[in-house]
């Protein structure tokens, strides 16, 4: 729908003319959006795989999220400094920036505990809890940045004539909407306690273990 927004009403995608502003919610929506909302979907998603199976879908699909919200922050940038209008003067320029650094920090950090070898289970099972509240507080934050900068195009581009019910403004409204419910179907997903992915067998092997030398006996010792 923000493909359909784009191509009826704002003369569609090119990345060297003047539309290359419409790089922009496209990118955004792709990745930080749908994409990011499905990245944490995977583990409702792929209950019963393989946990380092499930583990590197979810983070390709971050990868790919935030390469593709990258490009979407170069078309805006660039397209601000070829019409010489000036940035980060908004307040969806300053959450979009704001959720971009916590996305990129949150990935790298997960990266460093999740898919880096070097980290211990321990420290893993400490950190899981705070990257699943992030995680889920960055989705519901892209959303929200999203939601404004639709109304800030809106207002810009159509003016007096939003409040006429103008055809673009209604299906801009929709895909609004539409966006909303998304984020609220991706969070009620994630807060189901029986949609949450088992423990596999190695995972419990592993908690066993742990419990068991932090009680100060070996694993082999009963």
């Amino acid at each position: 729908m923000t493909g359909a927004w784009l191509g009826l009403y704002r003369g569609g995608i090119a990345w060297e003319s003047d539309l290359q502003f419409n790089a922009h919610p496209l990118c955004m929506v792709i990745g930080l959006i749908f994409l990011q909302g499905n990245a944490l979907l995977v583990y409702r998603v792929f209950r019963n795989e393989a946990k380092r199976t499930t583990k590197v879908l979810h983070g390709l699909l971050h990868i790919f999220a935030l390469v593709i919200a990258l490009v979407g922050l170069v078309a805006v940038f660039d397209y601000h400094r070829k019409k010489g209008y000036a940035d980060l003067y908004s307040l969806h320029s300053w959450c979009g920036i704001l959720v971009f650094v916590l996305y990129f920090v949150q990935w790298l950090v997960g990266f460093s505990f999740f898919l880096f070898p070097g980290a211990s289970f321990s420290l893993r099972s400490r950190y899981r809890p705070q990257h699943i509240f992030f995680g889920a507080t960055i989705f519901l934050l892209s959303v929200g940045t999203a939601l404004l900068g639709l109304k800030e195009a809106l207002l810009f581009n159509l003016g007096g004539k939003y409040s006429a019910f103008e055809p673009e403004g209604v299906l801009a409204n929709v895909l609004g909407l539409l966006l909303a419910c998304f984020g609220g179907a991706v969070l009620y997903i994630l807060t189901r306690a029986d949609w949450k992915r088992p423990s596999q067998a190695e995972e419990q092997a592993l908690s066993m273990d742990l419990k068991t030398l932090t009680e100060g006996d070996s694993p082999g010792s009963q």
